[in-house]
């Protein structure tokens, strides 16, 4: 049974349709990232999910439990992180876990998790003396406290610089490893391909395509971008006739094609260049990305 099931999800505010028709599956012990832009509807999703939102219509099964029917079953087997969390700031952090740690039943040990979200030099520290970083990983120390079978994390590197959210994702990837579903949402398309098994891209309160990142690169924008200098210069048609080009252009010496067959096309390239007595260096190849994926399906790019 997949760990989570939704089913023609609606929530409205007035005229705007926050979540319009969601319905998706997410498969036990899986990283699943909900992918758009601001305002797309992916936290709206995650909160109805997390019982914290009533939906207007729709269900919603966590492990097999009607969300509606039975959100207090539900609170006890999920772990949440929200997008804005707020601690007693006059608390230590490994008092702040203890806090929280008292809330359920059976709690996993607190030294481990604060080993686990790299907080054990912090663990006496003030929460109010955390950096935006430390703030993060403790706000997942605490999603993970009761040892939930599913882990909801919603945005959780928003506003965080490149080294503080490369520790989030290895956080997050240890997660992988101890037979937990994990569910996030985000817009940061880098963090989608690198966590995610599958993705849902939403857009309007809209899923407008599910699936891995290699699927929905592979269906929506199969094309790789090769860029590349030519030394010396060789008649545009020579290039272009290399196996898998399927379109391009040209500056001088400096070349940029499009192909569906980029290993292909790389090694035509490297025998046209030996059979035209040319240098073919400089060479960069760009692979589609979820965001290539995005402005295909919706003509805009997603917005940070």
């Amino acid at each position: 049974m997949p760990a989570v099931i939704i089913k023609d999800l609606r929530k409205s505010y007035g005229d705007l349709k926050a979540v319009d028709g969601v319905s998706l599956e997410i498969e036990e012990k899986e990283i699943f990232g909900i992918l758009g832009p601001n305002g797309a509807g992916k936290t709206t999703t995650m909160e109805m999910a997390e019982t914290l939102r009533e939906p207007d219509s729709g269900e919603i099964f966590v492990d097999g439990i009607d969300v509606l029917k039975d959100p207090g079953a539900v609170k006890e087997i999920i772990g949440v992180q929200l997008q804005t969390t707020v601690f007693f700031d006059n608390l230590k952090v490994r008092e702040a876990m203890s806090l929280f740690s008292s809330f359920y039943p059976r709690t996993l040990d607190l030294d481990y998790l604060i080993d686990l979200v790299d907080l054990k030099e912090k663990a006496e520290t003030m929460v109010s003396d955390l950096s935006g970083g430390q703030h993060k990983r403790l706000s997942i120390a605490l999603a993970l406290i009761n040892d939930p079978r599913i882990v909801f994390l919603d945005e959780p590197t928003t506003g965080l610089d490149p080294q503080a959210r490369r520790r989030v994702w290895e956080i997050i990837e240890q997660l992988r490893g101890k037979d937990k579903t994990v569910v996030i949402t985000t817009h940061y398309i880098e963090e989608a391909e690198y966590l995610c098994d599958r993705v849902a891209i939403m857009d309007h309160g809209k899923i407008i395509a599910l699936g891995t990142p290699d699927e929905l690169i592979d269906e929506y924008v199969s094309k790789s971008v090769i860029s590349f200098r030519i030394n010396p210069e060789v008649d545009d048609d020579v290039v272009w006739k290399v196996t898998g080009v399927e379109s391009g252009h040209s500056h001088g010496q400096e070349y940029e094609l499009t192909t569906a067959t980029p290993q292909e096309t790389l090694i035509g390239l490297f025998a046209m260049a030996h059979e035209q007595g040319v240098k073919a260096d400089e060479i960069n190849m760009k692979r589609a990305t979820l965001e290539d994926v995005f402005l295909k399906i919706t003509g805009r790019k997603i917005k940070v």
